[in-house]
């Protein structure tokens, strides 16, 4: 399986060479008005002509490797060198006079140079391994959905990590998942009524927080293994000023396990706050283990109660949390929008989920509190 898997990419790395270098050509010939309007057509309708059945060298696709090419300029060495006119002009020539073959000739022979000369530029958070790994669709949907270089990286990335479809990409752009991208996902906007409070409920949450304070390894004997969410809401009630300094600003403890009960029947959410600046409650419920569907139903069950009961007539309805080990966010934001009570769902690591060599650069805690 990894062997097919290297192959593949090394196929979509060739491609992408192919096509940079195409697109290239193409760029230097139609840009500077050497060829005319019709002449990727022309070029089309020859290249099937030589080729029969040839499929991805339509004038379409040809502006696709054109724009491809325009985007990532940076990886074209010779960049800045003007075009050969004379070649150029050979081309055009050719093809009015139908030598096709010769015109196909000097296309590939361009394609072939640039794909020897292709290089990785120089440039801080380049994703370059990344950038082999995504097909030549799914680039032309980034280039064509998003202009930031930035964005564009991190749509590469998500690409490459998660192997995105066509259609996939198109809907991550659409809900614009880069300027997104730190924070929790959640259904804040279509159930918080005030415009200004649901944009001050998606800016409070993270969608990820690291509770360093906790370390599941000297909580009394028990293994790893065994630990469960009461454990982390021990210690998270232990240290709950650290909690909320982590998590964020004006938030204040209501309590843990805190008992709530209608029409003779009990629940006991993990933890309970209030938020100032949104004027809440604010319901977190633990799991030490990857989401599932089934925390939003008792989540929303909590704030049923909490609206009914427990809210006091000022303020506004209770906000709830479910913070797990794991969460997949695109499926987290396509279950949640038809529950409507406002929830999210954030993710935690603690100081032993850590890579051993990271674990090692940080400050031993005890020696901290000694300081402090």
């Amino acid at each position: 399986m990894q062997g097919q898997y290297e192959a593949a990419k090394g196929v979509n790395r060739i491609q992408l060479a192919v096509y940079f270098g195409i697109g290239k050509f193409v760029s230097q010939n139609t840009r500077k008005g050497v060829w005319g309007t019709g002449a990727l057509e022309s070029i089309s309708q020859i290249l099937r002509k030589e080729l029969p059945g040839l499929k991805g060298y339509s004038a379409s696709s040809m502006k696709n490797m054109r724009k491809f090419y325009e985007n990532w300029q940076m990886l074209d060495p010779n960049s800045s060198v003007t075009t050969d006119e004379n070649n150029s002009a050979s081309v055009l020539v050719e093809m009015e006079s139908d030598k096709s073959a010769s015109a196909i000739a000097e296309l590939q022979n361009h394609e072939i140079d640039i794909y020897q000369s292709i290089r990785i530029p120089e440039i801080k958070n380049f994703p370059a391994e990344d950038f082999f790994r995504v097909p030549f669709t799914q680039h032309i949907r980034i280039i064509e959905g998003v202009k930031d270089l930035d964005a564009q990286y991190y749509y590469i990335h998500r690409v490459a990590e998660e192997n995105l479809t066509e259609k996939e990409v198109i809907r991550l752009i659409n809900s614009n998942a880069y300027d997104h991208r730190d924070s929790i996902p959640s259904n804040f906007k279509s159930t918080i009524p005030q415009a200004e409070l649901a944009r001050k409920a998606v800016m409070m949450f993270k969608d990820s927080y690291l509770l360093d304070f906790i370390n599941v390894e000297q909580i009394g004997e028990r293994q790893a293994i065994d630990v469960d969410e009461r454990v982390v809401e021990q210690q998270i009630v232990e240290n709950v000023k650290q909690f909320i300094m982590t998590f964020g600003r004006d938030f204040t403890f209501v309590g843990n396990q805190y008992h709530l009960e209608v029409y003779g029947v009990e629940h006991f959410p993990d933890l309970l706050f209030f938020n100032r600046e949104l004027n809440a409650l604010v319901v977190v419920e633990l799991k030490t283990g990857e989401f599932k569907t089934s925390y939003l139903g008792q989540l929303m069950g909590y704030l049923s109660i909490l609206d009914a009961k427990v809210k006091k007539p000022h303020e506004n309805s209770a906000i709830g949390i479910v913070l797990c080990k794991e969460a997949n966010r695109e499926f987290v934001e396509f279950v949640i929008r038809d529950y409507n009570k406002p929830m999210g769902v954030a993710t935690y690591k603690t100081t032993t989920d850590m890579p051993e060599e990271l674990r090692k650069t940080l400050p031993d805690i005890e020696e901290l509190k000694k300081l402090l």
